[in-house]
């Protein structure tokens, strides 16, 4: 994992078609923008898809509740 120290209105380039902004700092809280082509999906990492052999057991376990999301969201470790 590459880790950078970035300030306000800089940017970092990914694979020369994908921009990451720092948007704005604030406390502990940082906003980011990102400018990436039509084709590349942009998740947040907690809504990651769940892998396809994950998926096919939940489909075992019954039916699917409509409230419920199609993404895996991670436990917290205690």
């Amino acid at each position: 994992m590459l880790v950078l120290s970035r300030k306000v209105g800089e940017r970092l380039v990914i694979g020369g078609n994908i921009t990451v902004v720092i948007s704005r700092v604030a406390g502990n809280r940082v906003t980011i923008g990102i400018e990436a082509p039509d084709d590349v999906r942009i998740v947040r990492g907690e809504l990651k898809p769940q892998p396809e052999a994950e998926s096919r057991s939940v489909a075992k376990a019954g039916p699917v509740d409509s409230h419920r999301p199609e993404f895996a969201v991670p436990q917290l470790a205690k």
